[in-house]
């Protein structure tokens, strides 16, 4: 365990020092500073363009930073040869891959928690209800993101075990986006009685192996809020355990894959 502490430790620091993650954060903050003077633009209420506003503004900065972060972490390892050093000592490959995913992870934490709290600030000047309720509610739509961003960033990783850093880039970027907007459309499929059955086969199997990210996205109830969840804590704890055992299984299989991998 201390192995995989040290690993992690260290990697927060490297991701801290990176320019380009910091440069990421700060236009993420920047928008969200400026976000409510652009609401007005938008006939709509302003705090309903506000709110998706700023928590899309964290969303996509989020998930930007994950796959930024996590898909050089191994091959730059390689690259630099620092990975003999390190396996050189009591080390194993499966602590040094652990270690590298949790630290990716708490940096994430780190910069999210960094622009969620710049959300809850601005939203707390601009909105006409400051209550502590309505502050928390906006809180639950960043806390389902970082779970959903540790499920891309264990994706990134996994790939990075065995592709290049840009195929990677392309890789995480085309899953998320597929398992944001097409996992839907498939549960869909698999769960409407009028699908032809091979259909309904072919949408079970993509449904299983395609990450659902879309279930994160819980963003409209907080936005509007005529929109509710039906058993809301039940589901946030759902979601959260299918992250937790989806992520299990994409380090497992990293681990496999690494552990056979020339370096």
């Amino acid at each position: 365990m201390r192995q995989i502490l040290s690993i992690a430790t260290t990697t927060v620091g490297e991701a801290i020092r990176r320019r380009v993650l910091l440069i990421i954060l700060l236009i993420g903050v920047l928008f969200l500073v400026v976000a409510p003077g652009l609401g007005v633009l938008s006939a709509r209420s302003e705090t309903v363009v506000l709110r998706g506003m700023m928590l899309g503004i964290i969303q996509l900065t989020s998930a930007v930073i994950a796959i930024v972060l996590t898909v050089y972490m191994i091959p730059n390892e390689i690259e630099r040869r620092t990975i003999y050093t390190i396996l050189s000592k009591p080390v194993q490959r499966w602590q040094f891959l652990i270690g590298k995913y949790l630290g990716a992870v708490f940096s994430l934490g780190l910069m999210m928690a960094l622009m969620t709290a710049v959300l809850v600030f601005v939203f707390w000047l601009q909105a006409s209800d400051q209550s502590l309720a309505a502050v928390g509610a906006m809180v639950k739509a960043p806390t389902m993101y970082f779970v959903q961003m540790s499920l891309l960033a264990a994706v990134a990783i996994f790939f990075s075990t065995f592709v290049a850093p840009l195929v990677n880039f392309f890789l995480t970027g085309g899953m998320y986006l597929l398992g944001s907007l097409f996992n839907p459309f498939f549960q869909t499929l698999q769960e409407n009685q009028g699908t032809h059955p091979v259909t309904k086969a072919f949408a079970g199997i993509v449904n299983t192996i395609l990450p659902n990210f879309a279930n994160y996205n819980v963003q409209n109830p907080i936005i509007n809020p005529t929109q509710v969840i039906q058993n809301e804590s039940r589901y946030y704890l759902e979601v959260t355990f299918y992250g937790l055992f989806y992520i299990g299984i994409l380090l497992v299989a990293g681990i496999l894959i690494f552990d056979r991998r020339e370096v």
